[in-house]
């Protein structure tokens, strides 16, 4: 797992996408949003349920979630990141904001599943998906299998980074393509996780031992 990925390296994330195409692809859809009368933007906007009328106006729309299972109707900006909806008008303060700008990992949350960067996603756009974020894993007074292990193994030393981590490996061995045993592997598919402590091998000592088990 390295800080600085090698110029032109693919970094792989949940489901076999590149994070050069689901970067890419994030901010095209970001931009196409706020491009007024643009027909595929508005075609994207019924399907997850807002008025393209009222993006191209910057008025509130009413958006529903579900997170961590339990449904959430609220009125937001359209322009919003599910990152800031979590923290600020849910209080679910266990995704971290660190670079803002989708290099980092620390927003890492689930959308159906899959690994998803809370901070380039559009909360108007997660309707519909199951959003699971560091406060869902848990089963009441039971950890998830990767929060006991990266206790065990130590694998945070600050802590900011963790909650990222943790759901970024998750997902990750959630993946039938994810390679099994290889540090090597595991390295380069968690290399957009940063970790400014540098307690990578324990990280990857935590997620071999899920692996594993």
């Amino acid at each position: 797992m390295n800080a600085s990925p090698a110029a032109g390296s693919e970094q792989v994330l949940g489901g076999g996408l590149s994070r050069r195409t689901f970067v890419t692809a994030t901010l095209a859809a970001t931009a196409l949003l706020l491009l007024p009368g643009c027909g595929s933007s508005s075609s994207d906007l019924h399907s997850s349920g807002a008025d393209p009328a009222a993006v191209e106006r910057g008025d509130s729309v009413a958006v529903a979630l579900t997170i961590n299972g339990q449904p959430h109707r609220l009125q937001l900006d359209p322009r919003v990141a599910l990152l800031d909806v979590l923290r600020e008008n849910l209080h679910l303060t266990g995704t971290k904001k660190g670079c803002d700008h989708g290099q980092c990992g620390a927003c890492t949350v689930h959308l159906d599943g899959q690994s998803a960067l809370s901070c380039l996603t559009l909360a108007v756009m997660a309707q519909g998906k199951e959003i699971t974020t560091i406060e869902g894993l848990a089963k009441e007074e039971a950890l998830h299998p990767m929060q006991a292990a990266f206790l065990q193994h130590d694998a945070f030393q600050c802590g900011y980074c963790t909650p990222g981590q943790i759901m970024a490996a998750t997902a990750l061995l959630q993946d039938p393509h994810t390679p099994t045993g290889s540090a090597v592997e595991l390295r380069e598919a968690m290399s957009g996780n940063l970790c400014r402590c540098a307690a990578y091998p324990n990280i990857i000592a935590a997620i071999q031992a899920v692996q594993r088990a």
